[in-house]
């Protein structure tokens, strides 16, 4: 099939390169032509794993193509995913101005049928807006459209595995001919596909990432439970995810999420509930909690080492999560920012996402950062970890013992097992361990 995608972010690009690397002919329309001139080149302006081998796959077989103008992009194909960014507002909600301008612009460009299909995240009965806007600039009643909507449910670090095999396809439709389009496209997949109404598939996705935050900040606050009594909650998660209501995805104590997603999606439906009149007090209190496991953090790093002020510590981790650049509302911004004000001085390593700390934290004042893990812990007096990679797990921590002034780690991810890490000479304060 052919395919457009407006939208060259980290939904856009993944939704374009994945489609590709199944055999349609993609173009992804990018407003920036910086970065359209980066994408055709093969460059992935974020790093995902897998990303840029498929897209240099795609551009070499000439099935991936970019492109600034909207007008190319429609007369490319019938079949249009918007995957422009909903941004959040200060008041919760979801910006959609850029979905409107999608729907506007394509309504005046359109002279045959398209499939507009909503694959950002968006409130439910966003449909409805899109319709009527497209009503509203549609240069004549009689040309034919549809709107759907197709939920992404892809995470930063795993988003082509779960791209290409879904646990579920959510579609919502309002018409047959729609219908058999997303049959056609996602025939080859090997796993379930639901087919609903439009506004009940844009319900499905904040749901779904609601509750998922939901059991992440239940378990933060059992963790702290776990702290005051000496129970471990790993082994107080392991034994809730045996249950199969419950399962053990979603269930590791630390310093909270972040990401593009989650925060953002919270708010989100708790502000739709309220423009319909309901109160998620739930999810408020999800939030709460999230909002505060990096000031819980900040206060047990300083209870062990009285103060930090003038203390060299190391921080291992500022992404989010592990395999990704991205550190939108990632703990390690507000923990970084409390240290610095207390007056520590930071040596800071990520394998991958230092470049964008630096836009937020420039070195200097406080502020150094490192080449390797290693670097970062030389003559420091504390260990801070707050992303979980697999280079932590994995590094030599008999060589970092040697070069810390202080052997002691604070790890807010549950990296190591607190018994290996403290036979070897560490004091170690895990989470809810």
């Amino acid at each position: 099939m052919k395919l457009t995608v407006v939208g060259g972010g980290y939904v856009g690009l993944t939704t374009g390169v994945c489609f590709a690397h199944l055999g349609h002919e993609v173009m992804v329309v990018e407003k920036i032509p910086q970065k359209v001139e980066l994408l055709r080149a093969g460059r992935s302006p974020i790093y995902e794993p897998g990303l840029e081998e498929l897209m240099h796959e795609s551009l070499s077989s000439n099935r991936l193509k970019f492109t600034t103008n909207l007008k190319e992009g429609l007369e490319f194909s019938d079949v249009i995913f918007i995957c422009v960014g909903t941004p959040q507002r200060p008041d919760g909600s979801a910006d959609l101005s850029q979905v409107e301008e999608v729907a506007r612009e394509t309504a005046k460009l359109m002279t045959s049928y398209k499939l507009l299909i909503e694959k950002s995240t968006v409130p439910v009965n966003t449909h409805q807006l899109i319709k009527k806007t497209v009503q509203r600039y549609i240069k004549s009643p009689d040309i034919p459209y549809d709107v759907a909507s197709n939920p992404e449910f892809l995470r930063e670090g795993s988003a082509i595995e779960d791209f290409l095999k879904p646990d579920r396809i959510v579609v919502g439709v309002e018409s047959e001919r729609a219908k058999k389009i997303f049959e056609e496209l996602y025939k080859d997949f090997n796993c379930p596909i639901i087919f609903t109404d439009p506004a009940t598939a844009e319900l499905i996705k904040h749901a779904s990432n609601s509750f998922l935050a939901m059991k992440i900040s239940f378990i933060n606050m059992v963790a702290d439970l776990c702290e005051k009594t000496g129970a471990d909650i790993k082994l107080v998660a392991d034994g809730m995810g045996y249950d199969k209501r419950i399962g053990r995805d979603f269930l590791n104590a630390g310093i909270g999420y972040g990401g593009s997603c989650f925060p953002k999606d919270v708010k989100a439906f708790i502000r739709i509930a309220q423009d319909y009149g309901l109160d998620f007090g739930l999810l408020r209190e999800v939030d709460r909690i999230n909002q505060e496991r990096p000031i819980r953090f900040v206060e047990k790093v300083k209870r062990v080492l009285w103060s930090v002020k003038d203390k060299k510590l190391a921080v291992w981790g500022l992404a989010f999560k592990p395999n990704t650049d991205d550190i939108r509302e990632a703990p390690s911004i507000k923990i970084v920012d409390m240290l610095l004000r207390e007056g520590a001085k930071l040596s800071l390593y990520d394998p991958k996402a230092m470049e964008n700390f630096k836009l937020l934290f420039p070195e200097g004042k406080g502020i150094s950062y490192a080449k390797d893990p290693y670097s970062a812990v030389e003559s420091a007096e504390g260990l801070l970890i707050l992303t979980e990679w697999q280079e932590f797990k994995r590094a030599d921590l008999g060589r970092v013992k040697g070069l810390m002034a202080l052997p002691l780690i604070v790890d807010g991810r549950n990296v190591y097992e607190p018994e290996e890490v403290r036979a070897l000479g560490f004091e170690y304060y895990p989470v809810g361990r």
